[in-house]
C-alpha cells in the first residue's frame, strides 16, 4: 500500500526540488539535434563485390595458364622409349628430371592418344647420357630449359593469390575502423568532431513554439538579434555573450529552446551533446573541441548549442577516484576556446544543464557564461499556454477547458504537459473518437500523476486495509485546515501503489509555512493511523508515508530552523553528492551531541503529530468508517463525493474550524 511521492507533482519548492532527475524530451516532434547526415543513394555492397572480384581474377589467372597450353598426356618412361625408337617423337625439351615433347602425326595416330599434342614424363636421374644417345641416334630435335621458372613468372604465381588476400583483409579492417569510430573517417579521424550542422530550415521549431519561458525567450532573443545584426551592437561598442547557459529541472525546455535558436539564428547551428566528446583514448575529446570550434569559425557568425554540459563539465580534479584525464582534458579545451588567448566574438556557444551545481567554477566565470538563464516549472498562465501550444493540431471537443485543465496540474513541467496531450490524444484514438473530450483529458492527468490503473488480484481482507488506509489520508486532509484539497482518493492499484489520496493546491506554492507543513506531516500519518485504530496493528503500506514525513521533519528541525530548542541554525548533512568528492576531506561543522540532539526534536516533532492524527480520527470514527465503505464499494471517489460523505459526519468542533473547499 505504498503511496505514490505526488509531492514531486504538487509541492514544489527550492529547497525540495530532485536535482538528481533524468531530463525529459520537452517535445517528442521530428529533432533536428539527433538528425544525422542525409541518407546518401544507397551504394552496392562493396565486401560481396571486392569477393566476387577476386574470385574472378584468380579463376581468369589459373584459366588462362591452361588455355595456354596445348592438350598434353602423361607417358610411362617405357613407353616414351618405346616411341622413341619408332620415331614417334618430333621433339623434347628436358627440364631437370621432367621430360617434354611433342608428337609427330604418324605418332598420334600409332599411339592412340586421342587429341593430344604433347606428352610428359619423367626419367630416372641414371638414364641422362643413354637418353640423349636414343634422341641424337633417332634424330630428334633436344632442347633444355632451366628447372625453375623466370622470377617474374614465380612471382605472379606464388605471390598474387597472398596479395589478393591481404589486400581483402586490409580493406575490411578499415571497414570495420571505420564503424567503431562511429564517425566515418576510421582509425586517423577520431578527433573529427562529431556534431550534427543544423540549418535554419532543417528546424521546425520557432520561439513562438516555446511557451512559458518567456525570460529564456528575451535572453535568447537578443542573441538572436545579434547575430542577425551584429553591425548595429558594434557601433554602440556592446559584445555579444560569448555564452548562455541554461539551467533549471528536466523538461522545462532547454533543448526545446535551442531547437528555437536553430530554427530562428539564420546562421550555422552545429549541436552536439557533452558525451560525444568522450572517448576512451585520452586526448580525443580535446581534439574534438578544436575541431568543433575550428568549423563554427570557418562558417562564423555561427551557434554552437552543447547538451548536456554537466556530463564533461564538472569540478575537475573532484571524486574519490580523482580526476579523469580525458574528461579533464576537454574540459581544459572548452575554456580556452570560450575564452582563451585567441577570442572570438562571432562564435555563441548556448549550453544546458539540469546540473549547474556540479559544474566547475572556471566554466561558469563571466568571459565564458555570460548569461545564466534559469528555467523553472511553468506558472498556471504559462501552463495554459503551453496546453494551447501542445493541442493546436487536435481535434478538441467543446467540453475541453484548457485553463481548467491548466488548473488542475501544479507542479507539471513543460514535458509533462506535452505528454499529457499526448496521452489525451491516444485515450481518444483507442476510444474510436473523432474528437478529443474532457474525459480523454481527465484520465491522461490520472494516469500522469497516480500512475497507471493495473490489476494486482487484491485478496477481500487486503482490500479492506487498504479502504481504510486510504480514508484516513482522505479524512485528516479533509479535517486539517492548513492541507491541501482533496482532488481524488481511490483504492485501484496505480503504478507501485495499492490506493492513492491525491492532493492538489488551490494556487502556487513558492514558500511553505510550518503551519502547512505540520497539516502535511499529519495527512501523511493518516493512513498508518487509520490501521492502527481499526485493526490495532500497522502494516508495511506505510513505507514511503513515514519517508516522507521524516524527511519534511528533519528539513524542519535542522535546515529551516521550526524548531525553538535548535534555533536559527542549519545543522543538515552535506548536499554534496558522493561523485564530486567535496565533503570528504572536511570535517562535519558540529558535534555528537548536537546530533543526537536533531535525531530527539525529530522523533519528538513526528511523535506529536502523530498523537495529534490519531485524535483526530478516533473524534471523527463514523467519518472514517463511512469514507471506507464507501471507497470499498465505489473503488473511486471525486471531490464532491467525498464531501458528501463526511459533511454530515463530522465533529461539530472539528467542522467550526474546517476550511470551505
Amino acid at each position: 500500500m505504498t503511496r505514490p511521492t505526488l509531492s514531486s507533482r504538487l509541492f514544489r519548492n527550492n529547497a525540495s526540488q530532485d536535482s538528481n532527475s533524468q531530463p525529459k524530451d520537452s517535445d517528442r516532434s521530428m529533432d533536428p539535434f539527433s538528425m544525422r547526415k542525409p541518407p546518401q543513394d544507397r551504394q552496392p555492397n562493396q565486401w560481396g563485390l571486392f569477393v566476387w572480384m577476386t574470385f574472378a581474377i584468380l579463376l581468369l589467372f589459373y584459366y588462362l595458364q591452361d588455355v595456354e597450353q596445348p592438350v598434353q598426356v602423361d607417358l610411362a618412361y617405357s613407353d616414351f622409349l618405346a616411341a622413341v625408337e619408332n620415331g614417334h617423337i618430333d621433339e623434347v625439351t628436358l627440364r631437370g628430371q621432367s621430360v617434354e615433347g611433342s608428337f609427330t602425326e604418324a605418332g598420334r595416330g600409332a599411339m592412340d592418344v586421342g587429341d593430344a599434342e604433347t606428352f610428359e614424363t619423367t626419367r630416372p636421374v641414371i638414364e641422362s647420357e643413354r637418353l640423349l644417345e636414343r634422341l641424337e641416334q633417332n634424330g630428334i630435335q633436344v632442347a633444355a630449359r632451366p628447372v625453375e621458372p623466370p622470377w617474374w613468372q614465380q612471382i605472379l604465381v606464388r605471390a598474387l593469390p597472398w596479395i589478393l588476400i591481404l589486400g581483402l583483409l586490409f580493406w575490411f579492417w578499415g571497414r570495420m575502423q571505420q564503424r567503431m569510430m562511429a564517425g566515418g573517417g576510421g582509425l586517423f579521424n577520431m578527433g573529427k568532431s562529431q556534431a550534427r550542422q543544423v540549418q535554419s530550415e532543417d528546424s521546425d521549431v520557432r520561439l513562438d513554439d516555446v511557451a512559458g519561458s518567456e525570460n529564456a525567450k528575451r535572453e535568447v532573443t537578443e542573441v538572436i538579434d545579434f547575430l542577425k545584426n551584429p553591425d548595429r551592437y558594434r557601433s554602440l561598442g556592446a559584445r555579444i555573450p560569448c555564452g548562455v547557459l541554461m539551467m533549471g529541472p528536466p523538461g522545462t525546455g532547454k533543448t526545446l529552446l535551442g531547437k528555437a535558436v536553430a530554427g530562428e539564428a539564420e546562421v550555422p547551428f552545429f549541436s552536439i551533446s557533452g558525451s560525444e566528446f568522450i572517448e576512451m583514448f585520452v586526448g580525443v575529446g580535446a581534439s574534438r573541441v578544436r575541431d568543433l570550434f575550428k568549423e563554427a569559425k570557418k562558417q562564423a557568425p555561427s551557434v554552437v548549442f552543447i547538451d548536456e554540459l554537466d556530463s564533461i563539465g564538472r569540478t575537475r580534479g573532484a571524486g574519490m577516484g580523482g580526476g579523469h584525464d580525458e574528461r579533464e582534458q576537454t574540459l581544459n579545451q572548452i575554456l580556452a576556446e570560450l575564452d582563451g588567448f585567441e577570442k572570438d566574438d562571432s562564435v555563441v556557444v548556448l549550453a544546458a544543464t539540469n546540473r549547474p551545481d556540479v559544474l566547475d567554477k572556471a566554466l561558469l566565470r563571466p568571459g565564458r557564461f555570460d548569461r545564466k538563464v534559469t528555467l523553472e516549472n511553468p506558472n498556471r498562465h504559462a501552463r495554459q499556454h503551453i496546453l494551447e501550444v501542445h493541442t493546436r493540431k487536435m481535434p478538441l471537443a467543446d467540453d475541453v477547458d484548457l485553463e481548467r485543465l491548466a488548473s488542475m496540474t501544479v507542479g507539471f513541467s513543460g514535458a509533462d504537459l506535452a505528454n499529457l496531450a499526448n496521452e489525451a490524444a491516444l485515450q481518444a484514438g483507442r476510444r474510436q473518437q473523432d474528437t478529443i473530450d474532457w474525459r480523454c483529458f481527465s484520465d491522461a492527468r490520472d494516469r500522469e500523476l497516480l500512475g497507471q490503473a493495473k490489476d494486482v488480484g487484491l485478496s477481500d481482507e487486503e482490500h479492506h486495509i487498504v479502504a481504510y488506509h486510504e480514508a484516513g489520508h482522505a479524512l485528516l486532509a479533509y479535517l486539517l485546515p492548513k492541507a491541501d484539497p482533496l482532488e481524488k482518493v481511490t483504492v485501484l492499484p496505480r503504478s507501485q501503489a495499492l490506493g492513492v489520496t491525491a492532493q492538489m493546491p488551490d494556487e502556487e506554492r513558492h514558500n511553505l509555512g510550518e503551519a502547512y507543513l505540520r497539516d502535511r506531516i499529519t495527512v501523511m500519518f493518516g493512513g498508518r493511523l487509520a490501521e492502527s485504530i481499526v485493526f490495532d496493528e500497522v502494516s508495511s503500506g506505510a513505507e514511503n508515508d513515514i519517508e516522507q514525513a521524516t524527511q519534511t521533519a528533519r528539513r524542519m528541525v535542522g535546515r529551516w530552523g521550526m524548531n525553538h530548542r535548535i534555533g536559527p541554525v542549519a545543522f543538515a548533512q552535506s548536499q554534496e553528492h558522493v561523485f564530486l568528492g567535496k565533503e570528504i576531506g572536511q570535517p562535519r561543522e558540529f558535534g555528537d551531541a548536537t546530533a543526537s540532539l536533531v535525531d530527539e526534536e525529530v522523533r519528538e516533532l513526528l511523535n506529536r503529530l502523530e498523537d495529534r492524527g490519531r485524535q483526530l480520527l478516533e473524534e471523527n470514527r463514523k467519518a472514517l468508517d463511512a469514507l471506507a465503505s464507501a471507497l470499498e464499494e465505489r473503488e473511486t471517489l471525486e471531490t464532491s463525493e467525498i464531501r458528501e460523505v463526511l459533511e454530515s459526519l463530522v465533529s461539530e468542533s472539528d467542522s467550526n474550524t474546517r476550511p470551505e473547499r
